[in-house]
């Protein structure tokens, strides 16, 4: 609609009805072509837009910026773990080299593990326990025999039955106290320990130095070794001799309180009593020691197993260590060089050296790492002194 203002100014002007709607039709397509070249100038300036952030997307994904970090590499222990222990193991043996000549000079050394010194010490208490018990029984053999030798004598009956009756709570304790001894599992209490590191570390030590190392302290103690066995075996025999002989004693003194009357028959009914008393305490140690069966759960194997290791290491001095050991796998991912792997480790040693007696002869503190060795994935930057473990 044209305003009346101008259509007055047009009509004094001289200008028909017919131009001034020619001019407003030219006015109106003039604007829209405007509008329009205007919304297709903003769309070409978009699609610029869209198209070199595509472009500069598209080049960021295949060139990392020039002024950017390199990509960050990462410790990776579930593909490459296993490979830091294999510097971990190197680091091992050098350190047991060093241990190695710490040790002392003129005596052999036993690795000190506190399992194994428990069991050093609950199969003295077996091995003292069967030769307390045949003493003792070899004793009372004697006395019941003079007892009964002379049946009722008065100065032999009273000795002999006294001797009967305050024997007895005494040998009840100790064979409670031996067959109690393997009972409960031995566990040696430590640090964390990474996986193997002990055993790889005691193995390492009687590499370095075999002629000073007496026992590894763990593993096999020798319990096939048949020379101690038959040894042990042979004091239970003779324990089993005198609980026979003694049987047959308090056997043969029963019968006769069946023949006897009054204050007699009281008497030898008490000696009788007593003496079997004594008889199920050796019995009952005896059937502890388990002696027919074979494994952790026979006190008698196990005595007979830590009595040879401690005949074989007596006399030697004592190591005791805790060890911190480490393997650590570096991986490290580059766009333009691929992946790397390096490889580290670190070993914190601090040892004792122990007397038998418990004195202290040594002690020392070290630690070690491992310089990163860098392992190319696509070739043999490595040598083959690495690779076979030389």
């Amino acid at each position: 609609m044209i305003s009346p203002v101008f259509a007055v100014h047009a009509y004094a002007q001289g200008v028909s009805r017919a131009e001034l709607d020619a001019a407003k039709s030219a006015l109106e397509l003039r604007i829209l072509e405007a509008t329009a070249d205007a919304a297709l100038a903003q769309r070409e300036a978009e699609i610029r837009q869209a198209t070199r952030e595509a472009e500069r997307a598209a080049l960021l994904a295949r060139l990392p910026p020039g002024a950017s970090r390199p990509l960050e590499g990462s410790v990776d222990t579930r593909q490459f773990g296993a490979a830091g222990l294999v510097r971990a193991f190197d680091l091992a043996r050098s350190l047991a080299l060093e241990v190695c000549g710490a040790l002392p000079q003129d005596a052999r050394t036993a690795v000190y593990d506190p399992a194994t010194s428990a069991g050093i010490t609950a199969a003295r208490g077996v091995n003292d326990a069967l030769l307390r018990l045949a003493d003792e029984l070899a004793r009372r053999n004697k006395d019941m025999q003079a007892y009964i030798d002379a049946h009722t004598p008065p100065g032999a009956f009273g000795g002999t039955l006294a001797v009967a009756l305050t024997v007895v709570p005494s040998v009840l304790r100790a064979s409670a106290d031996s067959a109690s001894l393997f009972k409960t599992d031995v566990t040696a209490a430590s640090l964390a320990y990474g996986e193997g590191a002990r055993a790889l570390f005691a193995s390492a030590l009687a590499e370095a130095c075999p002629q000073r190392i007496a026992g590894l302290g763990s593993g096999y103690l020798g319990e096939l070794d048949p020379v101690q066995h038959e040894r042990l075996l042979g004091k239970l025999r003779s324990l089993a001799t005198h609980r026979a002989d003694y049987a047959n004693r308090i056997a043969t003194l029963q019968k006769l309180a069946d023949g006897a009357k009054g204050d007699e028959k009281r008497d030898m009914a008490a000696v009788a009593t007593a003496a079997g008393a004594v008889l199920k305490a050796v019995d009952a140690f005896i059937d502890s020691l388990r002696a027919g069966e074979s494994g952790d759960k026979s006190p008698f194997a196990n005595a007979a197993r830590y009595l040879g290791y401690a005949q074989r290491t007596e006399g030697a001095a004592l190591l005791d260590f805790d060890l911190r050991l480490e393997g650590m796998s570096v991986v490290k991912d580059n766009l333009f060089t691929g992946q790397k792997l390096r490889l580290s480790a670190i070993g914190l040693l601090w040892y004792r050296i122990h007397g038998p007696d418990g004195s202290l002869m040594l002690a020392r503190t070290t630690r070690k790492m491992a310089p990163p060795l860098e392992v190319d994935l696509r070739g043999d930057m490595a040598g083959g002194a690495f690779w076979e473990g030389r």
